[in-house]
């Protein structure tokens, strides 16, 4: 950590250089004295990210910035505000505590937060920042996190974990024992020091391989912002065995925009019911989709499905819907002759469970994006190919 980053000169650069084309200041001669044109870079394309991902940490004076990659790898604050909702107690050890996002806000909710990043540049940072921000409850050390648990002498109310979703071999992983660390092969050894367990994994790990190898699960949340799953939470307790609460949640920078909730149990013994297109047209936002809740809310909605595999609803009346609703303003089956009338004007494709992608669809029939049409292509149950079209509610 280079604390000449912080002198005034330095930062007033940064601050007003965040619209720069970095490549010029990369081409300069040195610009200031104790601190590299690369390290200046490095600061701004950081600032840069932080901007709406973190803008806490953006908005306050001070602040040394992580790299560029460690800031799009962290927490945003958005998603770090949900995590800390979920928690209360005395102690937390978050043992992969990277910037020290998800650290800061769950010590709203912790008297004592043990920030562990093994990184020790990293760590250096992570606790400057948390000083500068004001954090007086968390304890930040540069040291493994693993050997701190086995180490701690009594016990914890909380362990958070973001285990890193990549490995030498196999670049991206989708199974949590190849993450580092191995979740299953550290499990036993934390309940020797907690009751409860908090896990961040990428939206891209399968819910039904988690399961598998997890255990003690009580809750699995599947996070969106702005519509993209960002992403999945496992919430552990020792010795639990009850059902598994599915909660799909939808946040903005205001908090939380929209939600639906189910279970493993309920979702397997639920029953969908199936119709054509009726008045209303409802599409769950992703998080729904991720958790795969899709009998649930035929059945906690009352509103039918168009086929098994689709995931759009319909109904005959407008219903609060965790998702977008539309209003049908007609259907028909597929096919080029029926689409000419659309033919080079505008309108906004979706497809689900369809023979073509968007690109190809677009490209076929001449349709330009945007407009206030918007057209799903799908299957009904029939197995037909057909296309509604709707309008926003």
């Amino acid at each position: 950590m280079n604390k000449n980053i912080l002198n005034t000169g330095i930062q007033d650069f940064i601050n007003k250089n965040l619209t720069t084309d970095t490549l010029s200041v990369a081409l300069s001669k040195p610009l200031f004295e104790g601190v590299s044109n690369t390290e200046i870079i490095q600061q701004i394309e950081a600032a840069k990210k932080c901007v709406h991902k973190l803008p806490t940490w953006f908005n306050t004076q001070g602040i040394y910035y992580p790299l560029p990659l460690q800031v799009e790898q962290t927490s945003s604050e958005i998603t770090a505000r949900y995590k800390a909702g979920l928690i209360r107690g005395k102690s937390l050890a978050d043992i992969s505590g990277g910037t020290g996002v998800d650290s800061f806000y769950f010590a709203n909710n912790i008297k004592q937060v043990y920030h562990l990043e093994i990184n020790p540049e990293l760590a250096e940072i992570a606790a400057f920042n948390l000083s500068v921000l004001g954090a007086k409850n968390i304890c930040s050390m540069a040291t493994d996190g693993i050997a701190f648990i086995q180490d701690f002498k009594g016990t914890l109310d909380w362990v958070y974990i973001d285990p890193s979703r990549r490995s030498d071999q196999k670049g991206k992983v989708f199974m949590l024992a190849d993450c580092s660390p191995s979740m299953p092969a550290i499990l036993p050894m934390l309940w020797n020091k907690t009751d409860k367990i908090l896990i961040k994994t990428a939206p891209l790990l399968d819910i039904s391989a988690g399961l598998k190898e997890l255990s003690s699960v009580k809750e699995i949340h599947a996070v969106a912002v702005n519509r993209e799953v960002k992403e999945l939470l496992w919430l552990l307790e020792k010795d639990y065995d009850g059902p598994v609460a599915l909660k799909a949640v939808l946040l903005n920078e205001n908090g939380l925009l929209d939600s639906f909730n189910s279970s493993i149990s309920e979702e397997s013994h639920s029953s969908a019911s199936f119709s054509l297109p009726l008045d209303y047209l409802f599409e769950p936002h992703a998080a729904v989709l991720k958790l795969g809740a899709f009998k649930s809310v035929s059945s906690q909605l009352g509103m039918a499905k168009l086929h098994p595999n689709s995931h759009l609803y319909t109904a005959h009346n407008i219903v609060p819907f965790p998702g977008r609703s539309f209003k049908v303003l007609n259907y028909f089956a597929y096919h080029k002759k029926a689409m000419r009338s659309f033919e080079k004007t505008k309108a906004n494709v979706s497809t689900r469970n369809f023979k073509m992608t968007v690109a190809a669809l677009r490209k076929k029939h001449h349709l330009q994006d945007g407009g206030s049409v918007y057209l799903f292509f799908t299957t009904d149950l029939e197995e037909k190919p057909i296309v509604v079209v709707c309008e926003k509610t």
